[in-house]
């Protein structure tokens, strides 16, 4: 067993068989969170760093096998304990299929149950991460990371080589290509997981006010500083501080920030006596800092010390075969948050996503996803794309697009005019009602 005591998450939807496990687990000194659906449960595992899944399999609107399918994708290095009331053949088979430790049938014992949890935790030490070429990349996540194209593996790479040491790393990505879920991969991948991870949005600081937030300050330093604090830097001691943004830092934060990196050692704003910290930097920036050097607004030595170590994150248009597994994890994540139910995509749909050229990256497929959901029952379809993005597709010069994307976009639209009369838009269109519901059930 691990020194530290591990952070157990329990899903069920009974409450008695939640406060069972949970006093059963706290007399064992473990760290107890508890979910009574697959929704808390996600929410619970975005923003805690778990130890191990303990969950039930027969729950109301998203089952555990669905759970177990997320955490299998997106958490891979997660064990997972199964312990249910509904024991069948199949039911254990896809669990081990899913990557399940043990599985426990109801009622059980406490020696049982601790049996189980001590095969789960020791399975959980000894993982190892596989190599880029092994049959286990497949598990398509690494952390938050998701993707298999060689771009994605080639970050991966980088990452398994900086995550257990503290050198300093510089991530250079497009707005919106996931940069943070790199330095947060980096932290919580590696061996200083459990220490604290400090993110800093240098641009969404004024500049007046960023000196004070990363270094602290005394009381008295400047107008409004009403006590002594501890800046950002001091709060991530001994762990990582992600400076996002790193470009809009002023030259008099810059210059501070060497320091930092040369003597390991911050002066709060108001004060003369310097202040040792352990902190790795990892620092980003969607910016080009060598033309800011050039422009003298970015300190050369400054920019050689923070790319010891660079990653380079491409845009989503360069790496277009993630877009589907992106895609699932979306659709998984809103649609636990606001259908409570796994969703799909129709293969018209995704081909439009696949074809489109993404220039928010990341981030504007999530809020696409997003929107999508909020608009469908139970499945995405073309017709809950934004506009824009149907026709830029169906438009574009260099983009050749099968034609019944096309065409069933031709026909929604029609039907939006016509108030959804479908008799009158098959008139408009030149075609049968009967041949109308089938090119819209195709």
């Amino acid at each position: 067993m691990l020194l530290r005591k591990e952070n157990i998450l329990i899903v069920d939807d009974d409450v008695n068989i939640l406060e069972l496990l949970q006093r059963h687990l706290q007399s064992w000194n473990y760290h107890v969170f508890k979910a009574i659906s697959v929704k808390e449960a996600v929410t619970i595992l975005r923003d805690t760093q778990i130890d191990l899944l303990i969950t039930d399999l027969k729950m109301p609107e998203v089952d555990g096998f669905e759970l177990i399918k997320f955490v299998s994708e997106h958490y891979p290095k997660l064990p997972k304990l199964v312990v249910t009331g509904y024991p069948s053949v199949q039911g254990s088979l896809a669990a081990i299929k899913s990557g399940v430790v043990d599985y426990l049938t109801k009622p059980f014992t406490k020696d049982e149950l601790k049996s189980a949890l001590d095969k789960s935790l020791v399975t959980s030490e000894v993982q190892v991460v596989p190599s880029k070429n092994s049959s286990e990349e497949k598990s398509n996540a690494y952390g938050d990371i998701i993707g298999n194209s060689e771009k994605i593996n080639d970050v991966i790479q980088v990452i398994e080589r900086v995550k257990d040491n503290k050198a300093t790393v510089f991530i250079k990505g497009e707005s919106g290509t996931g940069k943070e879920l790199v330095a947060r991969a980096i932290h919580y991948q590696g061996q200083f997981s459990r220490a604290p991870f400090i993110a800093v949005n240098c641009g969404g600081i004024p500049e007046n006010l960023l000196e004070a937030e990363l270094f602290g300050y005394l009381k008295g330093a400047f107008t409004g500083a009403e006590t002594n604090r501890e800046g950002f830097f001091q709060a991530a001691n001994g762990g990582t501080i992600f400076l996002d943004e790193i470009g809009n830092a002023s030259l008099t934060v810059q210059s501070r920030l060497l320091r930092v990196l040369q003597e390991k050692e911050v002066v709060r704003v108001g004060a003369t006596k310097p202040e040792k910290v352990d902190v790795r930097i990892i620092a980003a920036t969607n910016s080009e800092l060598r033309e800011m050097i050039q422009k003298q607004t970015f300190r050369e030595d400054l920019y050689y010390r923070l790319t010891v170590v660079e990653i380079n994150v491409a845009p989503l248009r360069e790496r277009k075969n993630d877009i589907a597994l992106l895609v699932d994890k979306f659709l998984f994540k809103y649609g636990i948050e606001y259908k409570d139910r796994f969703l799909k995509i129709t293969p018209e749909a995704l081909e439009i996503l696949n074809r489109y050229n993404w220039p928010g990256n990341i981030r504007e497929l999530e809020n696409i996803i997003q929107r999508a959901v909020i608009m469908c029952d139970k499945v995405v379809d073309v017709a809950h794309l934004p506009d824009h993005l149907k026709h830029s597709i169906a438009f574009s010069a260099d983009t050749l697009v099968p034609l019944k994307i096309v065409e069933k976009e031709y026909i929604e639209k029609v039907l939006r005019a016509t108030g959804n009369n479908k008799t009158k838009a098959a008139g408009i269109l030149g075609i049968t009602r009967k041949t109308l519901r089938q090119k819209l059930d195709h």
